[in-house]
């Protein structure tokens, strides 16, 4: 009604959001946000000296982990072996993760964040989650049998690895607590982030078990794929790691540390997460390698994939056998079939529509719960993923 678009309008501006007008009314575009924040040149200026900061600071992390265990005479080539492991697992991807860490932390402390000493710790907790996210990847490209990551052959895949590569996942989980303990042990947040990290570490397992219970490549059953378990398995393998875990630590470190202010902000983040993993599957099939770093195995892997799950709640019965016939196959020429099957059902462009749809849904949930956090954290996240191409 035109007193419910009044009141949109008057409570969005109010709190520096705007929305776009349509033909069909007051509705959200495709990109809005903060006024402070849109991808002006200085918001860009400042996330690529975040990101500069952050890389840089990995050869300091490098040096924590490894420098002094090298010449030890027991574990010396232990040591050479985990810090082969660091170099190639942990700093070649995009580091959203970690960067968030420190630009939340910024945004949250202020003035305060400029103290060297507390600007180390943020970084320091920034490349905890990426050796966490390391660690992660590691041992699923393993469970999934993924050829390449990051443009590289997965860390199994290399001459001389293998099935090490399992130990040298746990290294990977066990260097964040090192690092943790460097850094934050003497501060009062330290007992937090620990729990933190354990509980997201738990959580994630969680989701992988979800899913590599319900993609079994011995027995295909596409009955399995429905929307809530697809839901579950988003947010328990993604969701909490890759976007309430970096917040949730800015937040603990800035002394925020209540309850309600941590469960406000978790369905802003959770709903992020799986925005973030529907793109993801999405790549997975239509992404370019080249640009991905990866080729896509989800159809291969009889993977609970959204595209899968979608294509199941239009199919007709004589769509739904040639599912059966071929999804959850290594054959090519089985993966074509499926591939062709997605464009005749208009997943593409199901796709698309969803995009611009979740996006919408996001900004409004930001305006609604972003209310004790500044609503610039949250924005600065959907920027990073609105329409990304890896």
């Amino acid at each position: 009604s035109g007193d419910w678009k009044k009141d949109l309008k008057s409570r969005t501006e109010e709190s520096g959001w705007f929305v776009g007008e349509c033909r069909d009314g007051i509705r959200a575009t495709g990109i809005f946000g903060y006024r402070g924040l849109r991808m002006s040149g200085d918001w860009k200026k400042q996330a690529e000296a975040d990101r500069q900061e952050f890389v840089q600071f990995f050869q300091k992390i490098l040096q924590d982990l490894t420098e002094d265990g090298l010449k030890h005479p027991e574990v010396g080539d232990a040591i050479a072996r985990m810090k082969e492991v660091l170099e190639y697992n942990t700093p070649k991807g995009k580091c959203n993760r970690g960067i968030t860490v420190v630009a939340s932390w910024r945004e949250l402390l202020g003035p305060e964040a400029q103290k060297s000493e507390n600007l180390h710790c943020a970084l320091a907790v920034g490349w905890c989650i990426e050796l966490l996210q390391a660690f992660f990847l590691v041992a699923d490209d393993i469970m999934d049998h993924s050829e390449t990551r990051r443009g590289h052959p997965c860390w199994y895949k290399k001459e001389g690895v293998g099935l090490d590569a399992i130990n040298d996942a746990f290294l990977l989980e066990a260097s964040l607590y090192r690092l943790l303990k460097k850094y934050c042990r003497g501060q009062p947040y330290y007992l937090n982030l620990l729990e933190l990290f354990l509980q997201t570490s738990y959580q994630t397992e969680l989701g992988q078990a979800l899913d590599l219970i319900t993609a079994r490549p011995e027995k295909i059953d596409l009955s399995r794929f429905s929307e809530q378990r697809y839901k579950a398995i988003v947010k328990y393998k993604t969701s909490f790691y890759s976007f309430y875990l970096p917040v949730a630590a800015a937040m603990y470190m800035a002394g925020i540390d209540g309850d309600e202010a941590h469960e406000t902000a978790k369905p802003v983040l959770l709903e992020m997460g799986e925005f973030f993993q529907i793109q993801d599957d999405f790549l997975d099939c239509y992404g370019d390698p080249s640009v991905t770093g990866k080729i896509g195995t989800d159809i291969q892997d009889n993977k609970c994939s959204w595209l899968v799950v979608q294509a199941l709640k239009v199919a007709t019965p004589e769509q739904h056998q040639i599912l059966e016939e071929n999804y959850g196959c290594r054959d090519p020429a089985k993966v074509c079939k499926v591939k062709q099957l997605y464009e005749e059902l208009g997943l593409p462009a199901a796709f698309k529509q969803y995009e611009e749809e979740s996006y919408q849904r996001l900004q409004l949930l930001i305006a609604r719960h972003a209310t004790t956090l500044s609503k610039g954290i949250f924005v600065s996240l959907a920027h990073k993923i609105y329409k990304r191409q890896k």
